[in-house]
């Protein structure tokens, strides 16, 4: 049951910055701004635990990836989000970047040869379609959103896919302070060109203070302390309550909704979720056991 607490909780963070970040949007920060001081105040956080930890070992080897993963999977992800946010509103950035499952299939498919099964292709089929929906408008007018809320909504997906593949072959060699050691700080540098510094004000600080410590350092902490109790598909599949969290606190704080389409599309692209998560349990479940070695024969 704990390993259920903690990734809700996890998700239930990853569900506030969205509206987080609108609170800094309306105190006057500019929108990669609060992505560059999430990043750089979680990396303090990071570092101070690989440090007391000593975990801040890596492999030399490992640093060109590493870093690739700090521009693309933090600078990529962090900096997509809050413009999707920005432009199109918290609850529909948060749906679109659970289109990632569906990113993940492809990229898998293209690049590492991995059969594109009925389910995946089904789950893929309901992203696109989801989209479609979300995109005719979160008001109860259906009019058009921003393209750019789109645009910058999938490119958040498809930075967030790649979590999954760096996950595959980093996580398990690494702990997580230790990754977040050398790739948050890179993902800094990669913002900084495009970050426009404001004035700082309480009113855009506390919000982004509370990104670091909670939605990113918290978060990141807990759902990995969750993995540890849970298999990860029902990690994955309880995860899903982030987007839930997301619009919920969309329409509470900032009266965000979406058109009967747009729900719709939304339900679409969760079942996609869910539909690939499942998917890949069945195949797990389905793989052969390992054969058992033969006893070995006394000298």
């Amino acid at each position: 049951m704990s390993g259920y607490l903690y990734v809700l909780a996890a998700a239930a963070l990853w569900g506030l910055i969205g509206p987080l970040s609108k609170l800094s949007f309306a105190a006057g920060m500019d929108t990669v701004e609060v992505a560059f001081w999430r990043t750089t105040l979680a990396w303090v956080l990071f570092a101070a635990q690989a440090v007391v930890n000593r975990e801040t070992h890596i492999d030399r080897r490992d640093l060109p990836a590493v870093a690739g993963f700090g521009v693309a999977g933090i600078a990529g992800l962090f900096g997509a989000y809050v413009v999707a946010v920005e432009a199109g509103g918290a609850a529909l950035a948060s749906v679109l970047l659970y289109t990632a499952p569906a990113w993940v299939a492809l990229m898998s498919w293209l690049f590492l040869k991995e059969r594109m099964g009925g389910y995946k292709v089904a789950a893929v089929a309901a992203t696109i379609a989801g989209v479609a929906g979300v995109s005719l408008g979160p008001g109860d007018g259906g009019a058009a959103v921003d393209g750019r809320a789109i645009v910058f909504g999938l490119l958040s997906g498809v930075t967030y896919a790649l979590y999954y593949i760096f996950g595959k072959y980093y996580l398990g060699r690494y702990k997580t302070p230790t990754l977040f050691l050398y790739a948050l700080p890179v993902g800094s540098l990669a913002l900084l060109p495009f970050t426009k510094f404001t004035t700082p004000t309480l009113a855009g600080a506390v919000p982004c203070l509370i990104l670091a410590l909670c939605s990113t350092y918290g978060a990141y902490s807990l759902y990995y302390a969750g993995l540890k109790r849970l298999e990860a598909t029902r990690a994955a599949v309880t995860a899903t309550f982030e987007p839930v969290m997301a619009a919920l606190l969309a329409y509470t704080m900032f009266g965000e909704r979406f058109s009967i389409v747009g729900y719709l599309g939304a339900g679409l692209i969760i079942a996609s979720v869910l539909l690939t998560i499942w998917d890949g349990a069945r195949e797990r479940f389905r793989a052969p056991l390992p054969p058992i070695a033969p006893a070995r024969q006394a000298d």
